[in-house]
């Protein structure tokens, strides 16, 4: 099964606060994406591995996402070390996508800069064909995808360049809010965290607002990226 865009995140929830509205409207054009989780986020102060599980299987049928795979890497401990990249390089072999979306160059969590590092080494080596790799009994073909863009997480990170997500925004704060036990509830009687305030909740959205502001739209969700971006005419700038 043959993937156009792999969304990955270092956690559940990852991928839906960073390009879930990319990733809906890329659906909504007929594009198959997937997204693998590194890591179970076991770690997370609030709620529990299984319930993460459920939340993130609920999330992805609210985007309508082909696949999503979880890795189950130790949150928080998981290294950039050949073992690590070899479990990526088997899921980009898999699925080959053309672009993989991944966690933001450097953030809050150490986990979200690791698992940047990590996903954009795998991409790399994925593609030489000196490292052979066995799934499900079978040699893989190399694959290395065409492109690979970070998007942006807690921090304030200046974009380099701004997708245009203008009516998939609701679709995006429904998948965030399937993790219930993350974000706020009003009724919940766990530990408060910097996530669960409703100013994250609401950050959400005043983001995207933001952003598509700056590029005269309703809505945006920006990217970095690892080499310039070209473009075959200068009309193709909005």
């Amino acid at each position: 099964m043959k993937l156009d865009i792999l969304a990955i995140g270092a956690h559940p929830d990852d991928v839906e606060l960073g390009c879930g509205a990319t990733v809906a409207k890329e659906i909504a054009n007929g594009k198959r994406v997937g997204i693998l989780d590194l890591t179970r986020g076991e770690l997370g102060t609030r709620g529990t591995a299984e319930i993460r599980d459920k939340e993130s299987e609920k999330a992805a049928k609210i985007l309508g996402v082909a696949m999503r795979h979880n890795l189950e890497f130790a949150d928080g401990f998981f290294v950039n070390n050949p073992a690590s990249q070899l479990e990526i390089i088997k899921i980009l072999r898999k699925y080959q996508p053309e672009i993989v979306l991944c966690n933001a160059i450097q953030d809050r969590h150490i986990d979200h800069g690791k698992g940047s590092q990590l996903v954009s080494d795998a991409c790399f080596l994925s593609g030489l064909r000196k490292i052979e790799t066995i799934l499900e009994g079978n040699h893989q073909k190399v694959w290395r995808p065409k492109h690979v863009y970070h998007y942006i997480q807690w921090n304030e990170i200046t974009p380099d360049f701004v997708v245009d997500v203008t009516g998939f925004l609701e679709k995006k704060v429904e998948a965030v809010r399937a993790y219930g036990s993350q974000f706020f509830d009003e009724n919940a009687k766990e530990p408060d965290t910097p996530i669960s305030s409703t100013n994250f909740i609401d950050s959400v959205t005043y983001r995207a607002r933001n952003l598509g502001r700056l590029i005269g739209a309703e809505h945006g969700e920006g990217f970095n990226v690892e080499r310039y971006v070209a473009v075959d005419s200068i009309f193709d700038l909005r």
